[in-house]
């Protein structure tokens, strides 16, 4: 397709270095590392001579269990570089999931940080893998994971058993050639599976989304040219690198446009208050839930945020007062509102920077340049006109290479024309600006009407009071569903179920009103600070069973 480019992960590292030596790639302020393109790109080089010391071969999987830690930048680049499948591990896994992804991905190798939050990363690996108490390292046999040979720890544990450790692995680079890194780096394609991200698993079991280099590559590309992203720009990365928002959109976007990446562990909002003064940050990448609470941390009045431009803000729905404070009181007139998922690689459309704020927050944007998408009849599969509301499909060269060892689930996901059947709710206008009004299962069906969550929660946000809100459908016999809103006051408020019962009254239909009300301090998330509405129907209907 136009406009495409066709290069591999290393090889955009290595025109970057060669392009921007002294440009500055990345700042991780807690772990005191500033390093410029040539000294990242040189450690890069250095691990993936590692790597393949270590046996990994072109198409193997590697598993990494950590933090946004410089060490997993290195080896997003080295494994590129190899041709080593990255599967990216989320920082809330328990043992279980992990035993579940080492599996299914078929992992040779697994790197691990000691710990994060009150998850013991170490101690659960040795709960999955016992056999590392008795193995020599690099040479594991274990009885549930036959594949599984090496595990790479990441800290400062002296003793552990069983387990390499990372300065090992760049020692054990010493015995490989840069000739044979480079001989290596050219065999490779870019059409090549080079990440594999877990699908949360909502319905069934996880499924690993394949991406090659070439959906990361192109779709990163594209989304900084509508950022404006160059050089001369500083993003700040608060987001999980464990998702497309923070290995594609942030990290591959930078490396891609020659920027410097300012890394957070995980996200806090002083720190990230903190970097954008310090570092002079241009530009923010961030769920709506991140920017609401910087822009509400009680120390926001006391950082200079005057260097921000713009950023993306992405993953749930804006609601028009964040972006209007975003835009203003962090001084971001360019942010820009990105729709899509991981099997898109994840970007599907975009808002603009010079769009219209109404257009931001109402709409998330068109369709990038080189991606179709469109609006189909979920039952029919019949092509729908403009504004009238059906599923999101999208084809293109960034969409996935399929579910690794699912066939069937990638049948059902793309169809034999290659469109990508997004499971999302939406319609577009006249002008190419989509909407998400809902995913198909979200959508409330209360007495035969179908009730749309996004709209019911656009209108609550109206209220002086909430500072979050989010709507789903409780079981219920008589009608089949009912509405639920989970409220989140403001610090300080109070309220009344009939306070907001009288909001409703007038305003939005009887049916759309309602029934049940809860008054929330927090929501439970994903690691990337996705709320997470299935665990809410869980928690609720099991209150409010008829």
């Amino acid at each position: 397709m136009p406009g495409f480019v066709n290069k591999t992960i290393g090889q955009v590292i290595q025109d970057t270095a060669r392009r921007y030596p002294l440009n500055l790639a990345l700042i991780h302020p807690e772990s005191g590392v500033r390093q410029n393109y040539h000294d990242f790109y040189a450690q890069c080089r250095k691990i993936a001579r590692g790597l393949m010391a270590c046996g990994i071969k072109r198409g193997d999987k590697v598993s990494v269990w950590t933090t946004n830690i410089p060490e997993w930048l290195y080896l997003q680049f080295a494994l590129g570089m190899v041709g080593g499948v990255l599967v990216t591990v989320n920082t809330s896994y328990q043992s279980h999931e992990l035993e579940y992804i080492l599996k299914q991905s078929d992992s040779a190798t697994l790197f691990v940080m000691e710990s994060y939050r009150d998850i013991n990363f170490y101690d659960i690996v040795r709960r999955v893998i016992p056999e590392l108490d008795s193995c020599e390292p690099g040479r594991l046999v274990s009885a549930k994971l036959p594949l599984m040979k090496t595990v790479i720890y990441i800290g400062k544990r002296e003793s552990t058993p069983g387990m390499l450790h990372f300065a090992d692995l760049i020692k054990m680079g010493n015995d490989i050639t840069e000739q044979e890194l480079d001989d290596r780096m050219k065999a490779l394609d870019d059409h090549d599976a080079i990440n594999m991200q877990y699908t949360s698993g909502t319905t069934g079991f996880p499924k690993g989304v394949m991406l090659t280099h070439h959906n990361v590559v192109n779709n990163a590309r594209m989304v900084g040219d509508v950022m404006g992203l160059t050089e001369k720009d500083k993003l700040l990365i608060q987001v999980p690198l464990f998702h497309c928002f923070g290995c594609v959109m942030s990290t591959m976007n930078c490396v891609y446009h020659g920027s410097t990446m300012v890394v957070l562990e995980f996200f806090d909002p002083l720190k990230a208050l903190e970097a954008i003064g310090a570092q002079r940050c241009t530009a923010v990448n961030g769920v709506p839930t991140m920017f609401v609470a910087i822009l509400n941390h009680p120390d926001f009045d006391r950082y200079d945020l005057t260097s921000l431009r713009t950023g993306i803000m992405a993953g749930a729905p804006c609601p028009e007062e964040t972006m209007n404070q975003v835009r203003t009181k962090m001084h971001c007139n360019e942010i820009v509102i990105a729709f899509g998922q991981t099997e898109s690689a994840p970007v599907m459309t975009m808002t603009r920077r010079d769009d219209p704020v109404e257009l931001r927050v109402a709409t998330v944007g068109r369709l990038l340049p080189d991606i179709e998408g469109k609006i189909i009849d979920p039952e029919s599969g019949k092509d729908l006109p403009a504004n009238i509301q059906g599923e999101i499909v999208t084809r293109s060269a960034c969409v996935m290479k399929g579910y690794y060892k699912m066939p069937e689930a990638t049948a059902e996901a793309i169809d034999k024309d290659g469109w990508l059947h997004t499971g999302d709710l939406g319609e577009v206008d006249k002008n190419g600006y989509f909407k998400v009004t809902g995913r198909i299962k979200d959508m409330i069906i209360r007495g035969g009407e179908n009730i749309y969550p996004r709209e019911i929660e656009e209108f609550l946000y109206q209220h002086p009071k909430v500072v979050n809100v989010q709507v789903i459908g409780i079981p219920d016999k008589k009608y089949g569903e009912q509405v639920l809103a989970a409220i989140q006051l403001k610090n300080g408020q109070t309220a009344t179920e009939e306070e907001f019962n009288e909001f409703c009254k007038g305003k939005i239909a009887r049916h759309k009103i309602p029934k049940y009300w809860e008054f929330v301090d927090s929501y439970p998330m994903t690691a990337s600070g996705k709320i997470q509405k299935y665990k809410m129907k869980e928690i609720f209907a099991g209150k409010y069973k008829n």
